[in-house]
């Protein structure tokens, strides 16, 4: 049987294997920026303080790989964005956030990112998103933990490498 071509193939967002020395969540990576404090690290993520706050608690994991953005990934990432959305949840449970039924985990999705590379936005309580930012965490730019990894079992199924809706 042929493997299922996606038809915008060509349109998918790009992603680097390389760190960026330009990219400010590259240079957080690195230990290049001294005004972040890293919450939580291991060998592959990281996780820190957003510095424009949603919620009160808001908190961003990366990748330390150079990724673009949530549309770069490919139906092989189910695990990293398992383990950035697990790194969240302990992070706020060391922060003494007891509800986690009441959070928001989720990405924003080009052209509505304000850093080009992948960050998962871990927010608590998500009933205490700040109201200048609640359309920021609700609007159809920002997929949910949940979304996205249903987005990338269905890419694992139509063996497409792109994020883009023309099969969603």
């Amino acid at each position: 049987m042929a493997e299922k071509k996606c038809p915008c193939e060509n349109e998918q967002d790009s992603s680097d294997d390389s760190l960026d020395e330009k990219c400010i969540f590259c240079r957080i990576v690195k230990g290049y920026d001294p005004y972040t404090e890293i919450l939580a690290e291991d060998e592959e993520i990281v996780c820190f303080k957003d510095i424009n706050p949603g919620a009160p608690h808001h908190y961003l994991v990366i990748p330390k790989q150079h990724i673009h953005s949530c549309l770069s990934l490919q139906a092989d990432d189910i695990g990293l964005v398992r383990r950035m959305a697990d790194m969240g949840r302990d992070v706020l449970k060391a922060r003494d956030v007891t509800d986690l039924e009441d959070i928001s985990l989720g990405f924003h999705v080009p052209p509505y990112i304000t850093v080009p590379h992948l960050h998962l936005h871990v927010l608590a309580p998500s009933s205490k998103i700040f109201r200048w930012s609640e359309e920021k965490f609700t609007r159809s730019w920002y997929l949910t933990e949940e979304k996205l990894l249903h987005k990338l079992k269905k890419l694992n199924d139509w063996k497409c490498t792109c994020m883009l809706p023309c099969h969603m």
